[in-house]
């Protein structure tokens, strides 16, 4: 089998070798174009491939191919980052399939119109591509079934798929799926009306522990990612750009770097003026990364940091301070009469919170590997969550067509939204357009660290109230943000990072009688960008932690309280066009399940130890968790168990990945909660490396997390992130239980936890 090591160019078009050999000589080719969920055309036409690779009725949108020989190749499309998604979106189509799981191979697509939307973020990727997914499998067995029955000369109805094979029950005939290929790829395709999608009780697949394909080539270190990348005659690319976020080059030593041993050339990139895209920068060329990286170290440059490097976190602290003795810049909701409704609360409670911006810190380093060829096309080879975003940044930015340039996905080595920007893609294509040789650019940790889009900061200054009977009475959050300034229309206008920006829908907007939520910008030159469950990963602490403390100045149990909260509604809708509504009746389910599952209120705990509980609807998911803890007296926490209920809608596609994921946004959130803080200081960040930007140890994390989903007839959702968001909330309300101190900033190792 091949290796990523040993590839030729032209084996490395993955594209045309799923093209050519899929099918192995006539074999069976289905395609699906990806539309609109409900449009009759989503189905596309069956394919046969002759001896010689020569297509007949050819559409080349396809995801399934069945050989001669019975192997079944599945295309998965989508970006994998280690949420599994893989492994998961070709179950769907196995399943419906009926094929066994053990004849199947699995190949990434590359970027192509052909399968539609290739991005993966916002745990979108399963509902967006399920029911399509399930569709066009069936369709396939459907042919498979009815070349089975033309060849018996029996009904169709009387025959069944089971494990890659077509079986008549009268007569106990069989035949494999490779003895059917050739008749199925004659056939018409049928009417996707007339496609009968199984019943999921009778899933053989889909809901079962099924292991990651790429498991067994991660542990032993095959080459799988956009770093292992290596192609003959391959050069390797270092770009180093100002401290400060966007500054530019004055000058740099060029003539000195281009002298030391092994380096090819050196280079300025006068860039763009877009923060997520082409910064300025000096690029190094060199025969390996080492020679590159060394040379970096000898690089001396002269920047014009701009005002940016006038901006510290110190200052925004100040800034934020101030702003929030005034009115919010915006009005983001406004229900009743907050005032009023304060002066009238039998108890009332103000707090500050606040929180930092933090990295992806994803292990792999961002990189890509670009290739300009005499023909003027464009080859990449990129660890990207969104190909097409790549592509289209490259395109306008280097202004070539879009047509010309072709992008190879590989695995990512995590993700966390951080690769949803393109901006390393962009930077190894302009460093190629430069080179007459396939090139990669490899950041440093401090690279990654340095220049990431970071997830921002925040601060909410927040007062609630509730009447004597312990009902919630008034909330009101000035949320002081951050934004960038940007041109949009010819305009200059501040536009809030991402995640940044708070919607009036948020909890507990919508339910609180008397609601104010005002929201007021810092402009700053910090890059931002999506971090794992964009807002909800911070708004979710903010919010659940304060209506705990609401919950105890009106002396009632927390879980009660937001029971009460919540209230009887089962369904309460957005505000706007695009918000999304509110099943309170799933929320209800799953806050009571992971209550029972915790047996909360049941159980006595120590001075120093306690419970806390939250929930979050966040990306189409519904959870609640419940966080135990022990905090010595010199205040160290120790996370002892966290239990968690999901509803994610009506199946659960993989397990054993539904479970990791659960289980992996407990670690990554705590990790965050615990650790994860940037320092700006002149328009730069002072982290640099795993030793001054630590993440979660596997000595803090929880020995204990209790997975559980609550199926519900709704449809399916991704679950990368929407696991994520409570457990911040749920972890700090377990601290004020068993310490009765308030956690209001993070991260907690800048908050004294003591007690006596």
């Amino acid at each position: 089998m091949m290796t990523r090591q040993n590839l030729t160019p032209r084996q490395a078009d993955r594209r045309n070798f799923l093209r050519r050999s899929a099918v192995g000589g006539g074999g069976l080719l289905l395609g699906l174009q990806i539309v609109p969920s409900g449009a009759a055309d989503q189905v596309g036409k069956p394919t046969a491939l002759d001896a010689a690779g020569t297509a007949v009725n050819f559409q080349p949108n396809a995801f399934i191919s069945i050989s001669l020989q019975g192997v079944v190749t599945l295309i998965s499309k989508q970006p994998e980052i280690g949420q599994g998604i893989k492994t998961s979106l070709p179950m769907v189509l196995a399943e419906e399939l009926s094929v066994n799981w053990k004849d199947v191979r699995v190949i990434q697509g590359d970027l192509d119109p052909i399968f539609g939307n290739q991005s993966a973020g916002g745990s979108t990727s399963t509902p967006n591509n399920y029911n399509n997914f399930l569709l066009l499998g069936a369709t396939a067995r459907m042919l498979l079934i009815e070349a089975a029955a033309q060849t018996w000369g029996v009904p169709a109805s009387e025959c069944r798929a089971e494990n890659s094979a077509v079986l008549h029950s009268p007569s106990k005939r069989r035949l494999s799926y490779a003895q059917l290929v050739a008749k199925a790829a004659s056939l018409p395709l049928p009417d996707p009306a007339t496609v009968k999608l199984k019943d999921p009780k009778d899933y053989q697949l889909l809901g079962r522990r099924i292991g990651g394909v790429d498991n067994l080539a991660v542990v032993t270190g095959k080459p799988l990612f956009g770093i292992d990348i290596k192609l003959p005659g391959m050069l390797y690319a270092v770009y180093a750009k100002s401290p400060a976020f966007g500054g530019k080059v004055i000058s740099a030593n060029l003539d000195a770097i281009k002298a030391l041993p092994g380096v090819r050339d050196a280079f300025v990139i006068a860039g763009t003026n877009d923060l997520r895209g082409l910064l300025p920068g000096v690029a190094i060329v060199a025969d390996s990364t080492w020679a590159a990286f060394s040379a970096r170290k000898q690089l001396k440059v002269q920047w014009d940091e701009g005002k940016v490097a006038n901006e510290s976190w110190d200052g925004f602290v100040q800034q934020a301070q101030a702003l929030s003795k005034q009115p919010g810049a915006q009005v983001q909701r406004k229900d009743g009469d907050v005032n009023a409704a304060l002066a009238s609360s039998a108890k009332v409670v103000e707090a500050a919170y606040s929180y930092p911006f933090v990295s992806h810190a994803s292990i792999e380093p961002q990189n890509c590997t670009a290739w300009f060829k005499p023909d003027g096309s464009l080859e990449l080879w990129a660890p990207t969550q969104n190909p097409a975003a790549g592509q289209n940044l490259v395109a306008s930015t280097l202004g070539l067509p879009k047509e010309k340039i072709s992008l190879h996905i590989t695995r990512s080595g995590g993700g966390f939204g951080r690769r949803l920007s393109a901006d390393y893609v962009v930077e190894a294509a302009a460093i190629a357009q430069r080179v007459k040789a396939p090139v990669k650019l490899t950041w440093s940790r401090e690279d990654d660290l340095q220049h990431d889009h970071f997830r921002a900061g925040g601060f909410h200054f927040l007062r609630g109230g509730v009447d004597a009977a312990g009902k919630l009475t008034a909330w009101h959050n000035h949320f002081v943000t951050f934004a960038n300034r940007v041109e949009r229309d010819g305009k200059s206008v501040l536009q809030p990072g991402s995640g940044a920006n708070l919607s009036g829908d948020e909890f507990p907007g919508r339910w609180a009688p008397n609601y104010l939520l005002e929201q007021t910008p810092i402009e700053c030159g910090v890059p931002m960008g999506p971090w794992r469950a964009p807002g909800s990963n911070v708004f979710a602490w903010v919010f659940h932690s304060f209506i705990d403390e609401l919950a105890h100045a009106a002396g009632r149990d927390p879980l009660d309280f937001r029971l009460d909260l919540l209230g009887q509604r089962d369904l309460v809708p957005g505000s706007g066009e695009r918000a999304a509504p509110y099943d309170v009746g799933r929320m209800r389910a799953v806050l009571k399940e992971v209550a029972a599952k915790a047996q909360w209120g049941q159980k006595k705990f120590a001075r120093g130890q306690g419970a806390g509980i939250a929930f979050h609807f966040s990306h189409r998911g519904y959870i609640a968790e419940v966080a135990e803890v022990t905090v010595s007296k010199a205040g160290a926490l120790k996370v002892d168990r966290v239990v968690v209920v999901s509803d994610i809608g009506s199946q659960i596609v993989n397990l054993s990945g539904a479970e990791n994921q659960v289980e992996g946004s407990v670690i990554d959130g705590l990790g965050t909660l615990m650790h994860a803080e940037l320092d700006i200081q002149r328009g730069r960040i002072v982290q640099s490396n795993f030793g001054d930007y630590p993440l979660i140890r596997i000595g803090d994390a929880p020995p204990k997390i209790e997975v559980h989903f609550l199926r519900s007839q709704q449809p399916v959702t991704g679950l990368g992130e929407p696991a994520l968001p409570p457990l911040a909330p749920a972890v700090c309300n377990a601290i004020f239980a068993a310490t009765g101190k308030r956690v209001r900033q993070w991260p907690l190792a800048r908050v004294d936890l003591s007690w006596s």
